[in-house]
């Protein structure tokens, strides 16, 4: 994929020397608990333990004081291949803005851009914290996507998905939530939860989500070099519901189903790839078992 030398997003959060901080409150409550059901032995025990895994690098004592979980600031060197990855997306990410403008444009409407949050292992978000082994995700409380980059080694080691396209699928498909969010269609999803036909529902919405980095695609094909299709239809197949269960489990269950198998995830991504159109992708009036 053609990026380098092309403009990047200034909506770009990088959170990589940022770590989540629990507050106070929640410590005291641990030793008010520990005192109570185990008096005060229990209280030096833990506090032992603390010890010792402050002086292993695994606690941090700022964690003891304070109230609510924040973040706080340390010192992140990236290597030159994860700077690089961070110039990419920061890219990718320009490319959306520029197809998601127009796109709403041409319906009387206007895009509000999101912000992407670049983060290593932790993150606060309105949705709650944030993990790398969530992968990226959108958060529409705050209407912002997230990922650590680290992912993209996943993408490529554990899911057979390597290229920059692949990566750059990953990013519109994230985006593609956050149209759906500003379009109202995630609120709707959202609203079934607990209902029996959630799953269903959350498979039409990533589906949908899909099919929107199809469209972005079409429109960005002045920068996709020879094979780049090839390798976000090889992400779309390594991500799928079936795919993910039958490696994991070794079985497949459909009614635990949430994104899509494999051959509807690249379904739905081609469809949009070759509409460039984001009326055509309703993924939400076709019944369920023709998706």
């Amino acid at each position: 994929m053609k990026w380098k030398g092309n403009r990047a997003s200034k909506n770009v959060d990088d959170a990589r020397g940022r770590r989540v901080v629990a507050g106070g409150a929640g410590a005291g409550m641990l030793l008010n608990l520990v005192g109570r059901t185990f008096g005060i032995k229990g209280i030096l025990v833990l506090i032992v333990i603390g010890v010792i895994a402050w002086q292993a690098g695994l606690l941090d004592p700022t964690q003891l004081v304070g109230g609510a979980p924040q973040s706080q600031s340390v010192d992140y060197q990236a290597t030159p291949e994860e700077q690089e990855r961070f110039d990419f997306v920061t890219v990718v990410l320009a490319y959306t803005e520029d197809v998601w403008q127009q796109e709403f444009a041409r319906h009387n409407a206007q895009y509000q851009e999101p912000t992407l949050v670049i983060y290593n292992r932790q993150v606060p978000t309105a949705c709650g914290t944030g993990q790398s082994q969530m992968g990226p995700f959108y958060c529409p409380g705050d209407g912002k996507v997230y990922i650590d980059l680290s992912f993209y080694d996943e993408l490529e080691n554990a899911f057979n998905a390597p290229g920059d396209f692949a990566q750059a699928y990953v990013i519109a498909h994230e985006i593609g939530h956050h149209v759906q969010n500003l379009m109202g269609t995630s609120d709707k999803v959202h609203a079934r939860r607990g209902q029996a036909d959630y799953n269903e529902y959350s498979v039409r919405l990533e589906l949908q989500a899909d099919y929107y980095a199809g469209v972005w695609a079409h429109h960005k094909q002045q920068y996709l070099d020879v094979g780049d299709i090839e390798e976000a239809m090889r992400a779309a197949n390594a991500i799928g519901d079936d795919a993910i269960q039958r490696k994991q489990q070794g079985k497949i269950m459909p009614h635990t189903f949430t994104h899509g198998t494999s051959e509807q995830r690249m379904r739905w991504f081609n469809k949009g790839f070759e509409s460039g159109r984001i009326e055509d992708g309703d993924t939400f009036s076709i019944p369920y078992k023709q998706l």
